[in-house]
């Protein structure tokens, strides 16, 4: 596709990094980016990809706003409590760039659907705050052959890690599976900075960008983790677990299945 004037104008500081030029705001423009979780994470997220010019973004989840969402979930504004997340996170990415196609999908991401919505898209953004989404997620990009950015937050820290199915560290490589139902605290009872989600969501949309383009290192292979208190970040290096039930030589997950959702671990 050819940028129209307009289009030059709007995505010039993309276009005058060496790296980008015409060609690769082209690449953003005809590229497909799927947001799991139109909340902390999700919501920097979407902003900056439509900001940057993704052509196409879709975005999952079943809730609706709701005041307590407004201290960290900045797509969402006072007056779209009681509105659903994803429309409310559509008109604001649509405000922002009308370039931008926006799918909503009102539904949990679960077993029946994910794949189906996955296939469609080049890579994934895991915006979900509990264990069995991001499980379901990693496993359901394995069998897609899609690259997604995992990523949570909980009280002052952070983590994040890119997998690219079948060559990288997946998710189940460094945790197998969900923990016990009530093995971990609540997300009322431990809160979270709201700043925080802002910090690793827009990671997870440079990421994202990174992959379309095909610029730089993606964190794979590697968990990065943020604390802010001390504002630091650390790179943990990361080996594919030859075990791991989903990639490993000897795989026991040969279909996605739902698992009952424990308390959620890292709150968005």
């Amino acid at each position: 596709m050819a940028l129209n004037e307009q289009q030059i104008e709007r995505y010039s500081r993309h276009i005058i990094l060496e790296q980008v030029g015409g060609t690769g705001q082209e690449k953003l423009l005809e590229s497909k980016v799927l947001i799991v979780g139109a909340g902390g994470l999700g919501s920097p997220a979407a902003l900056y990809l439509a900001a940057a010019g993704v052509g196409t973004i879709g975005i999952i989840d079943a809730d609706n706003v709701d005041l307590t969402n407004l201290q960290r979930q900045i797509i969402h504004h006072t007056p779209d409590v009681g509105t659903p997340k994803v429309q409310s996170a559509s008109d604001k990415m649509k405000e922002l760039n009308s370039d931008v196609t926006v799918r909503t999908y009102h539904e949990w991401a679960l077993a029946a659907n994910i794949r189906d919505i996955v296939r469609d898209y080049d890579f994934v953004i895991d915006g979900t705050d509990n264990f069995p989404a991001k499980f379901l997620i990693n496993d359901a990009c394995y069998f897609e052959k899609k690259a997604f950015s995992h990523a949570g937050i909980l009280r002052f820290d952070g983590q994040l890690i890119t997998v690219i199915p079948g060559q990288t560290t997946c998710y189940r490589c460094i945790f197998e599976g969900p923990p016990p139902v009530g093995a971990v605290p609540s997300c009322s009872q431990a809160g979270v900075l709201g700043v925080l989600a802002g910090v690793i969501g827009s990671l997870q949309a440079t990421e994202a960008i990174k992959y379309v383009l095909g610029l730089g290192d993606l964190v794979t292979n590697r968990l990065l983790t943020y604390d802010a208190l001390k504002m630091k970040f650390r790179s943990i290096e990361l080996k594919r677990n030859p075990d791991c039930p989903l990639c490993g030589e000897n795989p026991e997950i040969t279909e996605l299945t739902d698992a009952e959702q424990a308390v959620c671990d890292l709150k968005d």
